[in-house]
């Protein structure tokens, strides 16, 4: 019944974008490893897939991705996972760039995200009203429905495509093809990719 509801909410604003009267963005969050699991690569038919290890797995690089469907991709790399901190780094300027929205077009943007905990926080609570005043609003989707979030079949295509199959050294590598790998699938979308950097210590 639940997530009936969310669903028809969901399709509302949907519609509501389609007709150019919101932006609407679809929030998630994916990692990549130094070697790609054997479920995203191919292999010849009658043969065994085979991949060869690098010695050690290392870090994970993590990526923090908006898609607004056939638009924009906004997207922030960190090595391991994003925490309260980085999330709400990137949130605030994604309300920064709601704001300049709101006042170039009267759009309010909506960002679809799932209940992941750090979305949530307490650090991210004391954000929200600020945001919503700036023109950036939240769309929380029920549990367990990730088919609801439509970045998570950008994700599928850009492990399926550009990622599979390839081992990496390390880290900065494993980085600059997913930067590699967005920027291909943005060209090919004809959407407008834009990355966001975390200031340097």
């Amino acid at each position: 019944m639940y997530q009936g509801r969310k669903q028809a909410d969901l399709d509302t604003l949907e519609l509501a974008a389609q007709e150019g009267q919101i932006d609407l963005k679809y929030l998630d969050e994916a990692g990549f490893c130094l070697y790609s699991p054997v479920s995203y690569s191919y292999s010849r038919v009658g043969s065994q897939k085979q991949l060869d290890q690098v010695p050690t797995r290392g870090n994970r690089i993590s990526i923090l991705g908006l898609w607004q469907p056939d638009n924009t991709f906004e997207y922030a790399l960190v090595q391991g996972g994003f925490n309260g901190e980085s999330y709400l780094t990137v949130m605030n300027w994604i309300a920064q760039k709601a704001a300049l929205s709101l006042a170039e077009t009267g759009r309010l943007t909506v960002v679809v995200q799932d209940n992941c905990p750090i979305h949530k926080r307490d650090i991210v609570r004391q954000h929200w009203q600020r945001w919503q005043e700036e023109g950036l609003l939240l769309f929380f989707l029920p549990p367990y429905s990730a088919q609801m979030n439509r970045i998570e079949d950008q994700w599928h295509q850009l492990k399926t495509h550009e990622i599979a199959g390839q081992m990496f050294e390390d880290e900065y590598d494993l980085a600059m093809a997913v930067i590699k790998g967005m920027e291909t699938r943005s060209q090919a979308g004809g959407y407008t990719l834009e990355r966001f950097r975390f200031n340097s210590a």
